[in-house]
Protein backbone atom coordinates (compact mmCIF):
# COMPACT_ATOMS: atom_id res chain seq x y z
CA UNK A 1 0.00 0.00 0.00
CA UNK A 2 1.35 3.59 -1.23
CA UNK A 3 1.73 6.12 0.87
CA UNK A 4 -1.22 9.11 -0.06
CA UNK A 5 -1.95 12.78 -0.01
CA UNK A 6 -5.43 13.65 -0.33
CA UNK A 7 -6.49 17.90 -0.05
CA UNK A 8 -9.09 18.23 2.93
CA UNK A 9 -11.30 21.23 3.38
CA UNK A 10 -13.04 22.52 6.30
CA UNK A 11 -15.45 24.21 4.88
CA UNK A 12 -17.11 28.09 5.92
CA UNK A 13 -19.95 25.72 7.91
CA UNK A 14 -17.68 23.47 9.67
CA UNK A 15 -15.50 26.86 10.43
CA UNK A 16 -18.09 28.53 11.85
CA UNK A 17 -19.70 25.72 13.79
CA UNK A 18 -16.16 25.51 15.39
CA UNK A 19 -15.46 21.79 14.28
CA UNK A 20 -12.03 22.58 13.15
CA UNK A 21 -10.53 20.54 16.10
CA UNK A 22 -12.79 17.80 16.29
CA UNK A 23 -12.58 17.53 12.55
CA UNK A 24 -8.67 17.09 13.12
CA UNK A 25 -8.77 14.98 15.88
CA UNK A 26 -10.58 13.03 13.89
CA UNK A 27 -7.71 12.26 11.25
CA UNK A 28 -5.42 12.25 14.01
CA UNK A 29 -6.74 9.57 15.57
CA UNK A 30 -7.54 7.13 12.09
CA UNK A 31 -3.60 7.64 12.07
CA UNK A 32 -3.34 10.07 9.65
CA UNK A 33 -0.62 12.60 9.45
CA UNK A 34 -1.45 16.44 8.95
CA UNK A 35 1.40 17.53 7.05
CA UNK A 36 0.21 21.10 6.19
CA UNK A 37 -2.84 22.99 7.39
CA UNK A 38 -4.34 26.71 7.02
CA UNK A 39 -6.75 28.72 7.17
CA UNK A 40 -7.84 31.21 3.92
CA UNK A 41 -10.45 33.28 2.73
CA UNK A 42 -12.05 31.24 -0.64
CA UNK A 43 -11.60 33.87 -3.59
CA UNK A 44 -13.85 33.69 -6.40
CA UNK A 45 -10.60 33.38 -8.42
CA UNK A 46 -9.57 30.27 -6.01
CA UNK A 47 -12.91 28.82 -6.23
CA UNK A 48 -13.42 28.46 -10.48
CA UNK A 49 -9.84 26.41 -10.37
CA UNK A 50 -11.04 24.49 -7.38
CA UNK A 51 -14.40 23.80 -9.18
CA UNK A 52 -13.13 24.04 -12.51
CA UNK A 53 -15.43 21.23 -13.91
CA UNK A 54 -18.58 22.85 -11.99
CA UNK A 55 -18.19 26.38 -13.33
CA UNK A 56 -20.84 25.91 -16.03
CA UNK A 57 -23.27 23.96 -14.18
CA UNK A 58 -26.32 25.87 -12.53
CA UNK A 59 -25.15 24.78 -9.30
CA UNK A 60 -22.28 26.68 -9.11
CA UNK A 61 -22.45 30.40 -8.38
CA UNK A 62 -24.33 28.99 -5.07
CA UNK A 63 -21.81 26.35 -4.56
CA UNK A 64 -19.36 30.15 -5.05
CA UNK A 65 -21.24 32.46 -3.11
CA UNK A 66 -21.01 29.32 0.05
CA UNK A 67 -17.40 28.48 -0.18
CA UNK A 68 -16.38 32.38 -0.39
CA UNK A 69 -18.39 32.88 2.38
CA UNK A 70 -15.93 32.91 5.23
CA UNK A 71 -12.85 31.01 6.09
CA UNK A 72 -11.99 27.70 5.23
CA UNK A 73 -9.31 25.55 6.61
CA UNK A 74 -7.16 23.43 3.98
CA UNK A 75 -4.80 20.82 5.23
CA UNK A 76 -2.85 18.07 3.24
CA UNK A 77 -3.01 14.67 4.59
CA UNK A 78 -1.06 11.97 4.15
CA UNK A 79 -1.33 8.18 4.60
CA UNK A 80 -1.78 4.85 3.63
CA UNK A 81 -4.79 5.36 0.91
CA UNK A 82 -5.24 8.65 2.50
CA UNK A 83 -7.74 9.49 -0.41
CA UNK A 84 -10.09 6.30 0.30
CA UNK A 85 -9.57 6.43 3.98
CA UNK A 86 -10.92 9.76 4.40
CA UNK A 87 -13.67 9.48 1.72
CA UNK A 88 -14.80 7.08 3.85
CA UNK A 89 -14.24 9.14 7.38
CA UNK A 90 -16.19 12.06 5.68
CA UNK A 91 -19.51 10.09 4.11
CA UNK A 92 -22.06 10.71 1.78
CA UNK A 93 -22.22 14.45 0.29
CA UNK A 94 -25.17 14.81 1.85
CA UNK A 95 -24.96 15.11 5.85
CA UNK A 96 -29.03 13.40 6.41
CA UNK A 97 -27.94 10.55 4.23
CA UNK A 98 -24.31 9.84 5.73
CA UNK A 99 -23.97 6.70 7.91
CA UNK A 100 -23.31 7.82 11.54
CA UNK A 101 -20.03 7.66 12.82
CA UNK A 102 -18.66 9.62 9.48
CA UNK A 103 -17.76 13.37 10.22
CA UNK A 104 -21.33 14.38 7.63
CA UNK A 105 -22.98 11.68 9.58
CA UNK A 106 -22.32 12.75 12.88
CA UNK A 107 -22.78 16.54 12.09
CA UNK A 108 -24.48 17.29 8.80
CA UNK A 109 -28.01 17.81 7.39
CA UNK A 110 -27.34 19.46 4.40
CA UNK A 111 -26.05 18.23 1.17
CA UNK A 112 -23.96 21.79 0.48
CA UNK A 113 -23.21 22.84 3.68
CA UNK A 114 -21.68 19.41 4.73
CA UNK A 115 -18.55 20.74 6.22
CA UNK A 116 -15.99 18.82 4.72
CA UNK A 117 -14.18 18.30 1.02
CA UNK A 118 -11.90 15.74 0.55
CA UNK A 119 -9.90 15.04 -2.82
CA UNK A 120 -11.99 12.09 -5.13
CA UNK A 121 -9.03 10.47 -6.26
CA UNK A 122 -5.18 10.46 -5.89
CA UNK A 123 -4.74 12.50 -9.59
CA UNK A 124 -7.78 15.35 -7.91
CA UNK A 125 -5.40 15.15 -4.63
CA UNK A 126 -2.55 16.31 -6.28
CA UNK A 127 -3.98 19.31 -8.61
CA UNK A 128 -6.35 20.33 -5.46
CA UNK A 129 -2.69 20.64 -3.35
CA UNK A 130 -1.31 22.40 -5.88
CA UNK A 131 -4.36 24.89 -5.83
CA UNK A 132 -3.63 25.63 -2.22
CA UNK A 133 -0.49 24.99 -1.18
CA UNK A 134 3.38 25.47 -2.27
CA UNK A 135 6.07 22.30 -1.95
CA UNK A 136 7.50 25.09 0.53
CA UNK A 137 4.16 24.38 2.91
CA UNK A 138 4.34 21.16 3.33
CA UNK A 139 6.12 19.54 6.53
CA UNK A 140 6.11 15.86 5.16
CA UNK A 141 7.50 13.51 8.71
CA UNK A 142 7.55 10.65 10.64
CA UNK A 143 5.46 10.11 13.91
CA UNK A 144 7.14 8.03 16.64
CA UNK A 145 3.49 6.20 16.56
CA UNK A 146 4.14 4.99 13.27
CA UNK A 147 4.63 1.44 13.99
CA UNK A 148 1.97 1.09 15.77
CA UNK A 149 -0.57 2.78 13.76
CA UNK A 150 -0.01 0.93 10.64
CA UNK A 151 2.24 -2.91 9.92
CA UNK A 152 5.21 -2.06 7.85
CA UNK A 153 4.49 -4.22 4.72
CA UNK A 154 1.05 -2.14 4.62
CA UNK A 155 2.81 1.14 4.14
Amino acid sequence: MASERTLILVKPDGVQRKLIGTIVSRIENKGLNIIALKMLNVTAELSKQHYAEHVEKPFYPDLESFITSAPVVAMIVEGPEAVSVMRMLIGATNGREAAPGTIRGDYGSSRQMNMIHGSDSVDSAKREIGIYFTDNEICSYGVALGDWVCAADEL
